[in-house]
């Protein structure tokens, strides 16, 4: 599986707690990281030189599209993200078809979402709540995340049902929601140029099997 870690301005402190946690968890199962967001940390919120091309100030509403892309693209199988409450990257996520985002504060959370609503994507507060055995808190939601086949149902003899309608979900929001290029074609243009920072690239060129939305960012990148 490549998991994509997808991290905020707000939070980009906190990003190699994540990141070791998150590896020290996955990478003996088999599992690919790619660190794709924010990963240096603000020198100054007011003082722009902390920002650079490949550090631009992603927020939430970047997010959304970049893992939007990655996931649809095939580039990444699962995004890890989150911001300072979670909910605003939720939000984001969940704008866009072919993404199922849930919202996880504590081990149980991962566990029950990924066995009942079988999403790809999971968005946690990074400064809610991010105290002391903070890092040990993410090692189990991890563990609980990644630890074991999704989609197995809870309880057990409810996995039919639990299955056809996470299913169901992700069809409803392919016909609700507009297609994905489209979609972005509709938004601000300089927000969508902003994801493309070569972390999000490496990760999308090294596994995006859909032509269309290669296509497409070729096209941003070259704008």
């Amino acid at each position: 599986m490549k998991i994509a870690l997808l991290n905020e301005f707000s939070q980009s402190s906190k990003n190699d707690i994540i990141l070791k946690e998150l590896k020290s968890v996955v990478e003996p199962m088999g599992h690919e990281v790619y660190n794709c967001a924010m990963t240096v940390p603000l020198v100054d919120r007011d003082v722009s030189e902390a920002y650079t091309k490949e550090n631009p100030r992603l927020t939430y509403l970047h997010l959304g599209i970049m893992a939007a892309l990655l996931l649809n693209s095939g580039a990444a199988d699962f995004v890890v993200t989150g911001c300072g409450t979670g909910q605003g990257a939720l939000m984001s996520l969940n704008m866009y078809p072919g993404v199922v985002c849930g919202y996880c504060i504590e081990p149980t959370d991962a566990y029950l979402f990924l066995q009942i609503n079988n999403g790809n994507a999971l968005s946690l507060p990074y400064a809610k709540g991010f105290g002391w055995g903070a890092d040990l808190n993410l090692n189990t939601i991890f563990t609980r995340a990644f630890g074991s086949p999704k989609g197995m149902g809870y309880p057990a003899e409810n996995k039919a049902s639990q299955n056809r309608n996470a299913s169901l979900l992700f069809e409803m929001k392919g016909r609700v929601a507009k297609p994905l290029i489209q979609a972005l074609e509709s938004i601000d243009p300089q927000l969508v140029k902003e994801c493309m920072i070569p972390r999000f690239l490496e990760c999308f060129y090294a596994g995006c099997t859909d032509a269309e939305l290669k296509a497409f960012v070729d096209k941003v990148v070259a704008g």
